[in-house]
């Protein structure tokens, strides 16, 4: 199993963009093409659903080697075991996570500015998304915070930095110039026509 601290490019099967129907085959497709992390996203299911969702991508995930993490829903993670769980921005969302899941499962949060990223490191999270970069469809409501802080992130925050929000393989290059070193594509690959060639190519260039 890839340790979250070794893993540059984290997918996610985003219910916004993946039917219920189609969940186990884009698990499957995003694994082959070699994404390192997973995340399973369902802003609008009740938990017994996001948990049956979860129990058909984990085989699929741990046949691959790829640590599958659950989006806020901090009950569905322990019921199933992931090996992570990523949540929000609440003042207490790390503290609690860790006393849901437990030990053997590692903690992501989502941060918006350089304040946030730095404070989660000290909340003892295992790894932060930093973003969104760009205007996205995903959360439309968030105001992108650019590429200026991203640096600066990476030399404040020793922990993992995943930076999301918009990314995909034309804006790769900047993203990684910026001083970006991990990534978060999210609809680039579930919409795209060949979702392994994609996650392949997109990879190769994260090197």
């Amino acid at each position: 199993m890839k340790r979250i601290q070794d893993a540059r490019l984290y997918g996610i099967v985003d219910l916004g963009y993946v039917t219920a129907e189609n969940v186990e085959s884009m698990t499957e497709q995003l694994c082959l093409g070699g994404v390192d992390v997973l995340q399973l996203r369902a802003k609008k299911l009740l938990p017994q659903a996001i948990e049956r969702l979860a129990r058909l991508m984990l085989p699929i995930t741990r046949g691959h080697g790829v640590p599958l993490v659950i989006n806020d829903h901090l009950e569905v993670a322990a019921a199933v075991g992931s090996e992570g769980v990523h949540v929000g921005q609440d003042d207490d969302a790390v503290g609690m996570a860790r006393a849901v899941v437990g030990p053997a499962c590692f903690v992501g949060k989502s941060t918006h500015s350089l304040l946030q990223a730095v404070a989660a490191q000290a909340e003892g999270v295992d790894y932060i998304g930093f973003g969104p970069l760009y205007a996205t469809g995903t959360k439309p409501d968030y105001v992108p915070v650019g590429l200026k802080d991203v640096a600066e992130v990476h030399r404040r925050v020793s922990l993992p930095v995943f930076c999301i929000g918009g990314v995909n393989a034309t804006r790769l290059d900047e993203v990684m110039a910026a001083g970006a070193q991990r990534v978060v594509v999210v609809s680039a690959f579930l919409l795209a026509a060949d979702v392994p060639g994609e996650v392949r190519r997109l990879k190769e260039r994260l090197g």
